[in-house]
C-alpha cells in the first residue's frame, strides 16, 4: 500500500511536467486569437503574422490581422512585414522581430508566451537589459479594435536618461482586396516631435519595409511626407512606421504604454472604435478602391497618445491579467518601480 502511495503521486508529477512541457512546446508556435470581428496572428516574439490559418477572403493563408465580416487581410498578403523594436542608444543594444524584414526575431530571448482564444501574452529580453511584455487583449470599449499593453522594464542595473530607451512599430499594409495598392492615412503627429519637446513620439513615416530595429534610422519615408500628417496617400505599396522615445527610467522602473490593431466596415466606424479607446496617434490602411468612405474595410493602427503623448488606456484588462501584466503608465514621466515577482 504505501508503495502504491508512493508512485501515484509520482505519477501524477510526472504526467504534470509532462503536460507542462507540452504546453511549452506548444506554445512557441505562437497563436491566432479573435474577438469574433478582429483576428490576429501572434509569434511567439509579439509581433505578427502568423502562417498556417484559414484562406481569408483573397486565399492568404498567413494571418496577421483580419477583419472578420470581410475576411479581407491587411498584413499578410506578400511580404510578411510587420514588428516591433526596442534598444537603448547609449549601450547600442536593441532587440526586434519582423518575419519578413528582419527574418525574424533578433536578439530577443524569449521568456514566455502564453494565449486563450482570444488573448496572447509574450514576454521576451533583450541582452538581460531590457524586458518586453506584449498583452494582446480585447477591449470592452469597441469590438473593432484589440488592445495591447506594452511594458518595458529596466534591467541594467542603472538609470536611463531621457531619450536614451527607444520603441519602433512598423508595418506593411497589404489591405485586401487592393493589397499592394493601398491607400494610407497617418494622424495625430504633433508639430514638435521629440522627448525633449515634450513628444514621446520621435519619427514617423509610411515605410513600411524598414527594420523594426529601432537604433537604424536609414529608412523613414517612402511615397508620403516624413514627420507629418497626411490623409489618403497612394495609391501605393506602404505602410507606417512610428518610432517612439521615453523619459528618464530608474533601474527597475517600467515605461508602459498601450497600442490597438482593428478595422472597421468604413472610415467614419473606425473614427469612433479609435477615439473611443483614446488612440490620437494612428494610421489607417484602405483600399484603393473607396479612400474617401473607406468601405469594405479601414484597418486602424494607434497608440493610447494625446499630441504625441502616451496617456493610460481607459480600459484595462481584469484583476489576475493585469496583476500578470505589471501594469505601469509611462508617457513622459510615469514610471515605477514594478514589485518582485
Amino acid at each position: 500500500m504505501k508503495t502504491t502511495k508512493l508512485i501515484r503521486p509520482t505519477l501524477m508529477a510526472i504526467s504534470a511536467s509532462i503536460l507542462i512541457i507540452a504546453s511549452s512546446g506548444a506554445a512557441n508556435a505562437g497563436a491566432i486569437i479573435s474577438n469574433g470581428t478582429i483576428t490576429m496572428g501572434i509569434n511567439d516574439e509579439g509581433h505578427l503574422n502568423v502562417s498556417g490559418g484559414a484562406p481569408s477572403t483573397d486565399g492568404t493563408t498567413a494571418v496577421g490581422l483580419r477583419y472578420n465580416p470581410t475576411g479581407y487581410e491587411a498584413t499578410a498578403p506578400g511580404c510578411l512585414c510587420e514588428g516591433w523594436g526596442a534598444g537603448i542608444v547609449s549601450l547600442g543594444t536593441s532587440g526586434f522581430a519582423n518575419v519578413s524584414s528582419d527574418g525574424g526575431a533578433n536578439n530577443l530571448s524569449l521568456i514566455s508566451f502564453s494565449s486563450t482564444s482570444s488573448t496572447a501574452t509574450s514576454v521576451v529580453q533583450i541582452a538581460g537589459a531590457l524586458e518586453i511584455t506584449h498583452f494582446y487583449h480585447p477591449t470592452s470599449k469597441t469590438d473593432n479594435l484589440y488592445q495591447v499593453d506594452v511594458s518595458i522594464k529596466n534591467l541594467t542595473g542603472t538609470d536611463l536618461a531621457a531619450a536614451d530607451l527607444r520603441y519602433r512599430r512598423v508595418m506593411d499594409w497589404d489591405i485586401e482586396p487592393t493589397a499592394f495598392s493601398e491607400m494610407v492615412t497617418i494622424g495625430g503627429v504633433p508639430a514638435a516631435l521629440g522627448i525633449a519637446n515634450g513628444s514621446n513620439l520621435r519619427r514617423v513615416g509610411d515605410d513600411g519595409f524598414a527594420s523594426a530595429n529601432p537604433l537604424n534610422d536609414s529608412s523613414l519615408a517612402s511615397d508620403c511626407p516624413a514627420n507629418t500628417n497626411f490623409t489618403d496617400c497612394g495609391p501605393s505599396d506602404h505602410g507606417a512606421l512610428f518610432d517612439f522615445e521615453f523619459a528618464a527610467l530608474a533601474a527597475g522602473a517600467t515605461a508602459s504604454f498601450t497600442t490597438y490593431y482593428g478595422a472597421a466596415g468604413n472610415e467614419a466606424n473606425a473614427d469612433a472604435a479609435r477615439l473611443a479607446v483614446g488612440a490620437g496617434l494612428y494610421s489607417y490602411g484602405q483600399t484603393s478602391r473607396d479612400p474617401v468612405t473607406g468601405t469594405p474595410n479601414t484597418f486602424i493602427f494607434g497608440f493610447g497618445a494625446s499630441n504625441g503623448v502616451f496617456v493610460p488606456p481607459n480600459d484595462v484588462p481584469e484583476p489576475l491579467s493585469l496583476a500578470l501584466f505589471g501594469i505601469g503608465f509611462a508617457g513622459l514621466g510615469f514610471a515605477r518601480r514594478r514589485k518582485a515577482i
